[in-house]
């Protein structure tokens, strides 16, 4: 499979990199992806340096060229993922610095190979415990074994998983959560909250540099 290309934020030099795939609905521009990937380059000085690279699944480079398709199958975005890893590897990027993730889909496939990779570490923003209004058609089975270490940052009013669900999904303890402050799937918070989006967003960016800070320690 021909691997997607690469889109890099951050020092080549930096001692961590984050691989980053985006959500079924928008591809790596999308603003949440953007404002996270340069965001947390720049607060990386703090962890000895931090590349975000950012990439594409088949069917999202296809909508760019004007093709309208639906998310590609599993086998087909964990194939994407395997080879996005490989050639970060191949490329120079020790496993031992290299952690996984991204929004929604793209972490949710992320977390299905973690284990498999040896990564440092998943990061996922916004994981789809289960699809909105389905509380019981569940994507948790493989959660509760996780080994690798996991940073969940998820909105207290995510449908695809709020709260008062998720504290009983009995996750593996590899994995802990962030709780975004009255978020919903992308951490936007009601006005009423007296909470802004942007607030969120930092909120959860300065949860990831100290989850990486630790695997440093």
């Amino acid at each position: 499979m021909e691997t997607s290309k690469l889109l890099w934020t951050g020092p080549k030099e930096a001692a961590w990199t984050l691989l980053l795939a985006h959500g079924a609905g928008v591809g790596m521009d999308s603003p949440f992806m953007v404002a996270f990937a340069e965001d947390l380059a720049a607060q990386g000085k703090s962890i000895g340096g931090l590349r975000v690279a950012r990439f594409e699944f088949p069917y999202m480079q296809a909508r760019h060229q004007g093709k309208k398709k639906p998310p590609d199958r599993e086998p087909v975005l964990l194939e994407t993922w395997r080879c996005m890893i490989t050639s970060m590897v191949d490329g120079g990027c020790p496993r031992q610095r290299l952690l996984i993730g991204g929004k929604s889909l793209g972490g949710r496939m992320a977390s299905l190979i973690a284990d498999e990779q040896g990564v440092a570490g998943l990061i996922c923003l916004g994981y789809p415990f289960h699809p909105p209004g389905k509380p019981q058609q569940l994507r948790t089975p493989h959660l509760q074994a996780l080994k690798t270490p996991t940073l969940i940052c998820q909105g207290t009013r995510d449908p695809f998983g709020k709260a008062t669900e998720v504290t009983h999904y009995g996750l593996s303890e590899a994995i802990q959560i962030y709780w975004v402050d009255d978020g919903d799937h992308s951490f936007k918070p009601r006005k009423a909250s007296g909470r802004t989006e942007t607030e969120n967003w930092e909120a959860a960016m300065a949860a990831i540099i100290d989850f990486i800070a630790k695997r440093s320690s």
